[in-house]
Order: C-alpha cells, then structure tokens, then sequence
C-alpha cells in the first residue's frame, strides 16, 4: 500500500514539475516574441501596485488625523471642569460632523477649485470624485477633510466653558465655509503664498495658526471666564478635573500626528514618510523636555500640564518643516518651542487673556516658530526634494526663505484673526455668544444639555442650581405672555 501510494505521489509530482516548467517555457517563449509587451505588462502591474500601496497609506493617515478628536475631546475635557466636561465631548462630534458636510459642499472646492485665482480656489463644489490613475481624489479629499476638522477643533480652545451651543454651530460652518479655505488655498491649493515659495508641509501655519487666531478672536469677545481674575487682575488657577484624561488626549495626538506629518507625503515611494515621522518624533520628545526642565526649574516641581503642553507645542512646530531640516535641526526646533509654549502662557494670563487650554501658546506661539524656523534650518537639498521654496539662512546664508515665511505668517495669521473677529463679533450682536452667568455657574452638561457628564457625583448638589434655571425660564415665559396679552388689548 506504502508503495503504491508512493508511485502516486511522485507521478502527481511529475505532472505539476512538467506543468510548471511548461508554463515557464511559455513565459519565456513570449517575453522572446513579444519583450515590449511583457515589460509594459509588468510595469503596469508595479505602478498599479505602487497607486494601490499610496492609497492605501494615505487613508490610513486620514484615519490616524480623524483619530486625533478623541485627543482634543479628552485634552479639552480634562482641562476643564467636571460640570463642563459632557458638554465639550457633545460639542467636538457635533461640529466635527457638522464642519464635515460644509467642507464637502464648499471648502474643499475653494481650496483647490481649479477655476479660481491666486487669492481662492474655484469649482468642486459638492465634491464628486472623479476616477484617476493616481492617489484617488476620494481618499485625497477624506485626507484634506480631516486637516479641515483639527483646525475647527484648535478653535474651540477659545470658547471653552462659557460659549453657548449655538455659537459653537455657526462658527463651525463659517470658519470651515470662510475663513479655513481661503488660508489653506494659498500655501496648499497654489495661491499666491505657493507661488512665493511658502513652506509649511503638514500646517503649522495652515492648520495650528489659523485654528490659534480664530480662537484668539473668540477669547477677546467672550472676555474671561466667572472668577478667573480679581479685581485688581491677579489671576486664579481654574484647574483641570482629570489629569490622566489630559495625558491620554495628549497621547492620541501624538500617535494621529505621525498620520498628520508622514501622510503629507501622499506615497510611500523612497520611504521618505520614514524620514518625516522621525524628525516628528525627535520635535514632539525634546519639545517634552524642554518644558519639564523649564518647569522644575521655575518652580520646583514637574508640572504635568506644562509637559504635556510642551509635547504638542514640539508636535505643532515641526509640522511645518518635518520634511525641510535634518534630524538635529528637529531637536533644536523642538526644544525652543517647549521653552516658548511656557512663557507665553505666563504672558498671555498676565494680560487677561483667559485660555482654558493654551491652544494660543500650543497652536498660535509654537505655530509661528515652527513656521519661521523653516528659514532657519531648512537645506536646499530637501527643499528641492519637496519641491517648495530653497534652503534656509544657515543652509544657504540668505535670508529670502526666511522672509517668505514671517510675511506668509502675517498674511495668514492676519486673515484669520481679522475674519473670525468680524464674524464672531457680528454673531455676537446677533445671536450672543457667551451664556448667562447662572448658566455658567451650573455648567453647561446641564444648561445646554439637560445632564451632567458625571451624574453620579452631582447628585447631591443642591436643587436649588436646576430650579433657578427653570424658575429664570418660566418668569421670562410669563413676562413674554404678558408683554403680548397687553400688545393683544391695546
């Protein structure tokens, strides 16, 4: 029997050796015949491969950017007051989803409408993806999109814990219809900043500055928050709830920013991602030093939120130039935007400027160095390779790149500030953007929502915060019913 089948194996072995080495000799007998068309055959098939490898990549990273919401909800949540903190998570899914269909109907054609001018873009309004033999525009725009949603979310830094719902909405759909586009179109959609040779790779200036200023604007109008400041404008520390919520929301962003920073290459060709997730990697850890040193040594203490505010401050100045400077240019850039990212919160509380969350020293400070120091330390080798601008002052001892970038900050930063001002402010008169005082003394899980993030640890505090709402609304029902039975007998 052991013989038999062994006879049966080796003639199945036979036929499958005879198969193969047929199929192989007719490979070679047409790749003789016909050798063009074999290799353009297989060069098809690489560069299919090659497409499908970059797609892949870059809805990955937009999956690792979406991810980043879960950052900021904890960060932000944190950050805040318990009384506070189910009304920040609501807000950030709303306004995410909300800034999402805005986009696809209008911010994306304004940014790279291929109709329009140097100033905004024009055209791919209600965005439908066309079919292409390169990265697929659907992937592209969900990419783009999610870009789009962290600046939206940099924002809300400036509303935190005494905007109303409302103001969140309608800010959400301007700044992603108005303000985020026109930005976005002319360092990334060719506008005349591209034209000049403004460097910013992954968005320290399109995404974090003009995320920082909206929020700046927003700051200003709504004024401080209940307490914040005495009256002789010494200031009082509101802290965060939940340190550890801070620490994971840093932790998300940092893991989505390699989504952020190597996904702007948009293919994994020479393995260049690699390059930029290191040097994102080297800004985001000294930037984390720098800050903790700074804190222990002013204070005597490793202050977690200066840390961790140090980390992303790393985080948002090598954005810009990930791709532009070498690994120890990366460190460098790092550790000045960790100093940095401390004093300006020192200075920005001195001038009574409330930021619950230092997303104007995080995003705004850090955003502008990170900007500036492209013209520093950027070498004209890789700036040839990203194909934007030329080597900085210490790489080619001109100042040229150097001035492109302060005066497309300016432009940038300006716009930003200017516009979301003008828009708040008219919002303001219109509609109001802060809540009354009871309001924000409840909270706003309760006053904008019905419910506390944290039921369980309100139950016991006193009635009396609920009922003095529903008593403020039925007194200005009756008041209202009055004032029109009157107009009715008059």
């Amino acid at each position: 029997m052991r013989m038999n089948r062994d006879k049966s194996l080796n003639r199945s072995r036979s036929r499958r050796f005879a198969s193969a080495t047929g199929v192989l000799g007719a490979g070679f007998a047409c790749f003789s015949l016909f050798p063009d068309a074999v290799s353009a055959a297989g060069e098809a098939s690489v560069q299919s491969l090659e497409s499908g490898l970059n797609a892949l990549w870059v809805m990955l990273s937009a999956i690792l950017v979406l991810l980043m919401q879960a950052g900021f909800i904890l960060l932000e949540a944190g950050s805040a007051r318990m009384k506070n903190a189910g009304h920040i998570a609501a807000k950030t899914v709303i306004t995410v989803g909300l800034g999402s269909l805005v986009f696809w109907a209008v911010g994306y054609g304004l940014i790279f409408g291929m109709n329009g001018n140097s100033f905004i873009g024009w055209g791919d309004f209600f965005f439908t993806p066309a079919s292409s033999t390169g990265l697929p525009p659907s992937v592209f725009f969900t990419f783009q999109l999610a870009f789009a949603a962290v600046s939206l979310s940099i924002v809300w830094g400036g509303f935190a814990e005494r905007a109303r719902l409302s103001a969140y909405i309608w800010f959400a759909i301007l700044f992603t219809a108005l303000i985020y586009p026109v930005v976005a179109h002319w360092i990334w959609g060719g506008g005349w900043l591209a034209m000049h040779g403004k460097q910013d790779f992954a968005g320290s200036t399109v995404v974090h500055l003009t995320g920082a200023m909206a929020a700046l604007a927003a700051t200003l109008l709504l004024k401080p928050r209940m307490n914040k400041y005495d009256s002789d404008g010494s200031s009082k520390k509101i802290k965060g709830h939940n340190q550890v919520y801070i620490t994971l929301g840093v932790l998300l962003l940092w893991v989505g920013w390699f989504g952020f920073n190597a996904g702007s290459t948009l293919s994994i060709g020479d393995g260049f991602f690699g390059y930029v997730a290191m040097n994102t990697q080297l800004g985001a850890a000294a930037g984390a030093v720098a800050a903790l040193a700074i804190s222990w040594l002013r204070s005597g203490k490793a202050d977690v939120p200066t840390l961790l505010n140090g980390m992303l401050a790393g985080l948002v100045a090598i954005t810009a130039s990930c791709a532009f400077v070498e690994p120890w240019a990366a460190i460098v850039i790092g550790l000045a935007a960790g100093i940095l990212v401390y004093y300006s919160a020192l200075w920005f509380d001195r001038l009574r400027v409330d930021d619950p969350v230092s997303a104007l020293s995080v995003h705004g400070v850090a955003g502008v160095w990170g900007t500036l120091s492209n013209g520093i330390f950027a070498t004209s080798a890789l700036a040839e390779k990203v194909g934007v601008g030329q080597g900085g002052w210490l790489d080619t001892g001109s100042l040229h790149q150097l001035w492109v970038q302060a005066y497309g900050i300016l432009a940038a930063g300006g716009f930003a500030f200017v516009s979301s001002y003008v828009l708040l402010y008219a919002g303001k008169r219109l509609f109001g953007l802060r809540v009354n005082a009871e309001q924000e003394r409840i909270g706003l899980d309760v006053s904008e929502h019905g419910e506390y993030g944290y039921p369980e640890h309100f139950e016991h505090v006193d009635q009396d915060m609920q009922e003095s709402l529903r008593t403020e609304s039925e007194e200005e029902s009756g008041k209202q019913y009055s004032e029109g039975l009157n107009e009715r007998i008059s």
